[in-house]
């Protein structure tokens, strides 16, 4: 059985390295599985394209930032809700990343972006 706490710290520790410390190499050596399966239609699979599309992202906006507001854990799902701003002036967006692991290691990883609007149809925010 997949120890959910241990897989939140992984999850979380390997964003942290990856983006915001824009070391995905690392992230990639110490947190990834022999395979890595990518379902972001923008990224191919495997470890090599994962750390490709981090610095190119990191290099295509240098001041990009990615607040985690919550994090679930259910056995060797991990899911993170996440506000990704692109520049400290923009609104942002919505981001819910999807991970699976497998013996402690990111294998998988799927994710769900929505740009936060202007304006609200009610006064919720969407964090």
């Amino acid at each position: 059985m997949a120890d959910s706490s241990r897989n939140k710290e992984t999850v979380l520790a390997f964003y942290r390295l990856a983006f915001h410390d824009k070391q995905p190499a690392e992230a990639v050596v110490k947190y990834v599985g022999t395979s890595y399966r990518q379902h972001n239609p923008q990224v191919a699979d495997g470890p090599v394209a994962f750390i490709q599309f981090v610095l190119g992202f990191a290099n295509q906006f240098p001041n990009a930032s990615i607040e985690t507001k919550r994090v679930v854990a259910e056995g060797d799902l991990v899911v993170t809700h996440s506000l990704l701003k692109t520049t400290p002036e923009d609104r942002g967006t919505a981001a819910v990343d999807i991970f699976r692991l497998e013996d402690g290691q990111v294998v998988e990883h799927w994710d769900v972006l929505q740009p936060v609007p202007e304006t609200s149809a009610n006064d919720n925010t969407m964090f």
